[in-house]
């Protein structure tokens, strides 16, 4: 990720915009930083299978803005590796125009992983 250009700036513009997080800089657990391991590792695999037949990403719905969210695939790792290593994500721009056709949900890449296991594990 780029720097923040105003990062250290007391004067930057976006600290009005931000309230103080209780939540903020405190450590990820052990049960949360193994999900987010395992969340990882599945994320690779699924880029790997499906990346080859033109899908995106993941398409994630949220449940702040009732709007669904596009990532890339580097995107997605890059906010989850963040997240494992300084127990939060920055905000990121969302993806431009995105073809929602091209992107497909966590459990779509869930179910697609169990079959090709399952079709494999069968010969």
């Amino acid at each position: 990720m780029p720097p923040d250009p105003f990062a250290g700036d007391p004067d930057d513009p976006a600290l009005a915009l931000t309230e103080p997080d209780e939540h903020e800089n405190l450590p990820i657990s052990g049960e949360e930083r193994d999900e987010l391991l395992s969340d990882l590792s599945d994320l690779a695999v699924y880029q790997a299978l499906l990346a080859p037949r033109g899908v995106r990403g993941i398409v994630v719905d949220c449940g702040e803005c009732d709007e669904p969210h596009y990532h890339d695939w580097a995107l997605l790792a890059a906010s989850l590796e963040q997240l494992l290593n300084d127990g939060r994500m920055r905000p990121h721009e969302p993806a431009f125009d995105p073809d929602p056709q091209s992107y497909v949900s966590w459990e779509y890449c869930r179910g697609y992983a169990d079959g090709v296991t399952a079709s494999e594990s069968a010969y």
